[in-house]
């Protein structure tokens, strides 16, 4: 289950619920590890398919030679080695809805399949040109950028306009950390019911690290933190050791200009690169905007160019 009271996690809620009541095809965006299977199960779950499972499927998991098969089914004899026939995702899926995880990995000959089916809703299985319609709703996801991997020639432009019908984009971690209270209470109880631990406290100078760490590996990441100090736990004391990017920080620069670029810069990855507004980045570093666009001028921050103005 989703969880978190910020502004962020409560637009993409909001976003889910919208959509979540017609067939459009969904494209979520997002780093690794911030739940966006979970975000694709709140949106199933929540549509009138709910009755029938969701069908999920990581196209970067399944052998390139296997993906077609797995996707849209087989007869017996297609290739060497099928000696049944087998029904695809897609069939198996039929009035309810199929999860594409990785789509950015689907590889070529798996596109233009996946095309028809999305334009046709059909589908054919290898050794038998016999179109199958299916009523299949379909949601994807990836953290690649697509719209890069267009420009590059590595994934269809006219595939890519058919899935991006209705992007959400799930926040990183480290942009919504007010959740991470919420999120790290959630896990201890759910660790300890498991473990036959009991903590009770967990001290504010603890919560407060854990909300200043990035997060590279998001949701996931601090749940095997959480696990791991869980496992250590003793007399009811959760000690929590962090990995790795903590001690990088810690390695930086002492130059006062270097570190104010990094803490404007880490403010702006937080708020989207929105300078303006209610909880901006100008209105988080107590700044005018205009005075804050003066400081990144001089600091030579720029917007990166996979951020949405």
């Amino acid at each position: 289950m989703l969880a978190g009271e910020s502004s962020a996690i409560r637009q993409v809620l909001a976003l889910a619920e919208h959509v979540a009541v017609t067939d459009t095809t969904v494209l979520i965006l997002g780093e690794t590890g911030t739940g966006k299977e979970l975000l694709a199960t709140y949106i199933h779950e929540e549509s009138a398919r709910r009755a029938r499972t969701m069908v999920r499927v990581n196209c970067a998991a399944v052998p390139e030679s296997l993906l077609e098969s797995e996707l849209f089914g087989r007869e017996k004899g297609a290739f060497t080695g099928a000696s049944d026939r087998q029904v695809g995702r897609f069939e198996l899926a039929d009035r309810s809805t199929i999860f594409l995880d990785e789509i950015g990995d689907l590889p070529a000959n798996a596109q233009v399949k996946l095309l028809r089916a999305l334009e046709e809703r059909q589908i054919e299985r290898l050794g038998n040109p016999k179109p199958i319609h299916v009523d299949t709703r379909i949601i994807t996801a990836t953290h690649r950028d697509l719209e890069a991997a267009v420009t590059e020639g590595k994934f269809r432009e006219d595939l890519f306009y058919r899935l991006n019908v209705f992007p959400i984009r799930m926040p990183a971690l480290r942009e919504r950390a007010e959740d991470i209270p919420s999120l790290v209470w959630r896990y201890v109880t759910g660790f300890a019911k498991s473990f036959g631990k009991r903590v009770e406290t967990i001290t504010s100078d603890t919560m407060a690290t854990l909300q200043r760490y990035p997060w590279p590996g998001n949701v996931r990441e601090l749940r095997n933190v959480l696990e791991r100090a869980m496992i250590n736990a003793r007399d009811g004391e959760l000690r929590i050791e962090l990995p790795h990017p903590l001690l990088r920080d810690q390695r930086r620069s002492d130059r006062l200009e270097d570190v104010e670029k990094e803490h404007v810069r880490r403010v702006l990855d937080v708020t989207r690169w929105r300078i303006r507004g209610p909880n901006g980045a100008a209105d988080r570093l107590g700044l005018k905007p205009t005075t804050l666009e003066s400081r990144m001028a001089k600091l030579g921050l720029t917007r990166p160019a996979a951020v949405a103005s």
